[in-house]
């Protein structure tokens, strides 16, 4: 009987103890889009023992119906659902993968055939606007696709792979027939690539995408197995970067010209509100575009520029009173700005007092900044290569610092036994001149459970809820939510789990500082089910004694 336990289960004490499955691991999925109204066969990496799993994603339209091998999915995806990104997890009764990010595409998506390696026999494109959903399948992948393209037709392609965290760091390039690269491209609003090419002559052309490992290794060859997943874009129709100016008021009436490529309409009446989705930024503030005459500003004010003298800067006076707390920033690569920006705050007499070239490891300057004394004082805008063009466009912000509280999660999901509690802790910060009375509550928890909300200290900082299961608490495994709460009045700011990361190892870049979605307030409790009993031991048979 005792090898029969040492196979059924853990022996501890000498009783045996039943092994509980895993909660599931999940990565990536491919392909990484579904779209409207179609039924997709997905599959899932990661680990999912035992199968099946369930998934949830937020918000309505796409059901996950699980298949026979582990991992497969069939997704259905209504007519109606809301395009976009959207989170989805991996769950069971034992708990949750972290969130990634699975999009809701308003057309269709094509999937990547192998083999199409060789330029030479490459996947054909039954049209030059389509997008792509494919893999790296192995090492040494290279994905070939080919389009006809009239001469002085303009193709645009970019990827979507680093903003899906995948594995791999892409390159693009277009070549001609003979293998000759016409177009290349690495980086551009981050570590994805983004290119535009135009035809010299008619004739078939090929898009090839391949990268080398993300994180950096010392393997140089191209990257391929199951976390290389990406999204190829191309398109020979309109395809719009950024309106000018990038940034328009709330509520204001006016028109925007469109930049980009292949447009047939270069400017936009916005008097009945911009269309979902567009590139202009509706900003809270009065927006400007820069002038020789712009004399000085007044707080709080946007500006749209551009560096048109190489090494060159521009400058912006605004008048400040003392111990103002303001917040000046500027933002480029996130518009389709070619421009590496840097910032900085002159007093009257043009003395540096404050520089900042990247803020907390992005690519784009920001300053808190505490003013010293009533006066006139000058926003310096410059780029960190000293280049300059109708590509080296920027947008200042320069505002007094709002009231405002942030909470932030360490941990994306908690579990909890039924008759026992666990811990979520919290981190609050109340930025400059934030005072209420604050507390942390728990919301959208099972049946069963319980959480006393919790004060803030005056100061902010950790706060720990306690997340309490009843005895009878049913086993559950859902989302919910952390708020903090303004104790008069009731305006909540919700708790949110960062997945959009950034580090280094030896100069070497880690993690992944945009993607899709950065961060979620949609945390995760799993509220097991009872322990099965171990199984009873048989009783220990008498003692044969041998016959005198």
């Amino acid at each position: 009987m005792r090898i029969l336990l040492l196979l059924t289960g853990i022996m501890c004490g000498g009783h045996a103890m039943v092994c509980r499955a895993a909660s599931p691991v999940l990565t990536h999925v491919h392909p990484a889009a579904v779209a409207r109204g179609e039924v997709t066969e997905v599959r899932l990496v990661g680990t999912f023992d035992p199968w099946p799993c369930r998934v949830w994603v937020d918000g309505p339209g796409v059901e996950f119906v699980a298949g026979e091998a582990a991992g497969v999915f069939t997704v259905r995806t209504a007519a109606d659902a809301p395009v976009g990104p959207r989170l989805m997890r991996a769950y069971n009764a034992e708990g949750a993968s972290i969130p990634i990010a699975l999009v809701v595409a308003d057309s269709p998506q094509i999937l990547e055939v192998e083999p199409n390696t060789d330029f030479r026999h490459p996947q054909v494109l039954s049209s030059s606007t389509v997008t792509i959903n494919g893999r790296h399948e192995k090492p040494d992948d290279v994905d070939s696709f080919a389009v006809e393209l009239a001469a002085g037709q303009s193709l645009v392609a970019w990827v979507e792979a680093y903003v899906l965290a995948a594995g791999f760091d892409s390159m693009l390039r277009v070549v001609d027939a003979a293998g000759v690269t016409l177009a290349f491209n690495h980086d551009a609003k981050t570590l994805d690539p983004f290119l535009v090419f135009t035809a010299p002559r008619d004739g078939r052309y090929v898009i090839q995408t391949m990268g080398h490992a993300y994180p950096a290794s010392t393997d140089v060859r191209f990257a391929g197995g199951e976390t290389c997943v990406y999204r190829l874009h191309v398109s020979t129709g309109p395809v719009v970067r950024n309106t000018w100016p990038l940034a328009v008021t709330a509520g204001a009436s006016a028109t925007v010209d469109l930049e980009g490529w292949n447009l047939t309409t270069r400017r936009l009446d916005i008097s009945a509100g911009l269309p979902p989705g567009g590139p202009a930024i509706v900003s809270d503030v009065p927006e400007y575009v820069e002038t020789p005459e712009a004399g000085v500003m007044t707080l709080p004010f946007g500006v749209s520029g551009r560096m048109e003298i190489s090494g060159g800067s521009d400058r912006y006076v605004f008048e400040a009173v003392k111990d103002r707390v303001l917040e000046l920033s500027v933002t480029a690569r996130r518009h389709g700005s070619e421009m590496d920006p840097w910032l900085k705050i002159l007093d009257a007499e043009g003395r540096e007092l404050a520089v900042n070239d990247d803020d907390g490891g992005s690519i784009e300057p920001r300053l808190v900044w505490t003013v010293p004394a009533d006066g006139r004082y000058t926003a310096m805008v410059g780029d960190v290569t000293q280049r300059a063009g109708a590509e080296f466009f920027y947008r200042l912000q320069v505002t007094p610092v709002r009231p405002s509280v942030t909470a932030v999660v360490a941990i994306h999901a908690v579990t909890v036994v039924p008759g026992k509690s666990v811990e979520y802790k919290v981190v609050v910060t109340r930025g400059p001149g934030f005072t209420a009375a604050l507390t942390v509550a728990a919301l959208g928890l099972p049946n069963g459970v319980t959480a006393a909300a919790v004060d803030v200290p005056e100061a902010g900082g950790e706060v720990t809820l306690v997340l309490a299961a009843g005895h009878d608490a049913a086993a559950a495994s859902a989302p919910i939510r952390l708020v903090v709460r303004e104790v008069d009045g009731g305006k909540e700011q919700a708790a949110t789990y960062a997945m959009a990361t950034v580090s280094e190892n030896n100069g070497v870049p880690q993690g992944y500082q945009q993607l899709l979605i950065g961060s979620t307030d949609q945390l995760w409790l799993t509220v097991t089910p009872p322990p099965p009993p171990p199984p009873a031991e048989a009783p220990a048979e008498a003692p044969v004694v041998p016959a005198p």
